[in-house]
């Protein structure tokens, strides 16, 4: 996502050796081919097997779909870009490929954003919300997000420099409008940022809450009457009833605990819940929080420095080199890599829907 000039004319870059533009290029290509494939890999799984065919599972689709765009449109150029040092494919491609990097980016970003949005609902509403979590509403999350990056991505094309349009030697967006570069950053990383630590810190609560719940209630019988009430209430509330992460959404572990404490104690679930109860839904909080944790790790680690030099190079308080600043963008685009490991990685279904693809690959 390349939104600002982040050179001027004190700073040269140094013309890179060729050892140096082989070992760039291998490096940027293994991470374009990974994100490429991993992202593919989740797009084919959603698509067939009918047990992912979930509401939440078409938000991660569609992120997948997103994060797929960036690694076949957005990333080749840049390594062709960085490599070359120079632009050399001319003032329309430059045009398309600047708008293609900055709606791409910005509506993976976003994705996250109504992902997390959509766990808390499913965690602290999560009767009421399985009768929205439709795959109408899924969608129209999904037409909100392009839409909105789209609106983000826009105004810079009307008022980009036209002048010696053709041969361009550099594809980079100037940045002389401070507003748009407050409002871009903002509207595209800030404010999602700030939602989201909202969202999960909020969900960590309630997971917590819901742990100490159970952890405190009356333990649940084994017996078959007990288990088909409680399979039964987690039919409805649209959640798996299992002893472990197996769903792409790890917030669901969550609305499991939730079904648990929601239910009702029977007149022969009278025993208080033991020691081994207590230390199990401690290490399933602490999981929960591991899991939260490597999720909004990656996003701040993958974006943020991006922003923050967006943000003082767009209010001119200081300029970036070159290589720094392509640096940082990749460093953004790995984000596109981390998304389908972290967003699938905890769950089961997924696990043997990949499996089954790779034996498919191995039959055909």
């Amino acid at each position: 996502m390349n939104l600002t000039n982040c050179t001027t004319e004190s700073i040269t870059s140094k013309s890179k050796t060729v050892t140096e533009k082989m070992l760039i290029s291998l490096t940027l290509a293994v991470i374009t081919i990974l994100t490429t494939l991993l992202n593919s890999a989740v797009i084919l799984a959603i698509c067939t097997t009918k047990k992912l065919h979930q509401p939440a599972n078409y938000l991660i689709c569609s992120l997948a779909v997103t994060d797929f765009l960036v690694a076949i449109l957005v990333m080749p150029l840049s390594i062709a870009y960085i490599v070359m040092d120079t632009w050399t494919l001319g003032y329309v491609i430059c045009e398309i490929w600047l708008s293609i990097d900055m709606t791409c980016c910005t509506c993976s970003i976003l994705h996250l954003c109504v992902i997390a949005l959509d766990r808390y609902w499913a965690i602290t509403d999560a009767i009421e919300y399985a009768r929205k979590r439709t795959a109408r509403r899924a969608g129209i999350m999904i037409l909100t997000v392009w839409t909105i990056s789209i609106f983000i991505s826009l105004p810079p094309l009307f008022w980009r420099n036209h002048h010696n349009i053709s041969t361009p030697s550099r594809c980079i967006i100037q940045h002389d409008h401070v507003i748009y570069t407050i409002y871009s950053t903002f509207g595209a990383f800030y404010i999602p940022l700030t939602l989201i630590l909202i969202l999960y810190y909020r969900i960590y609560h309630a997971a917590k809450s819901l742990y100490q719940k159970r952890g405190s209630s009356r333990h649940l019988s084994n017996r078959s009457n007990d288990s088909q009430n409680s399979f039964a209430h987690c039919k409805l509330t649209q959640t798996f009833c299992v002893s472990d992460f197996s769903t792409s959404d790890p917030t669901m572990e969550f609305e499991k605990i939730n079904t648990y404490a929601r239910t009702p104690p029977y007149d022969n679930d009278i025993e208080l819940v033991g020691d081994r109860q207590q230390q199990i839904s401690s290490t399933r909080e602490r999981k929960a929080a591991r899991i939260l944790g490597l999720i909004l790790g990656a996003f701040m680690i993958s974006w943020l420095p991006f922003f923050i030099k967006e943000l003082v190079v767009g209010l001119s308080l200081c300029t970036v080199s070159p290589q720094v600043a392509d640096f940082l963008t990749w460093l953004g685009y790995v984000n596109s890599l981390i998304n389908p490991l972290l967003y699938t990685s905890f769950n089961d279904d997924f696990k043997l829907a990949f499996k089954k693809l790779i034996r498919c690959k191995e039959h055909s």
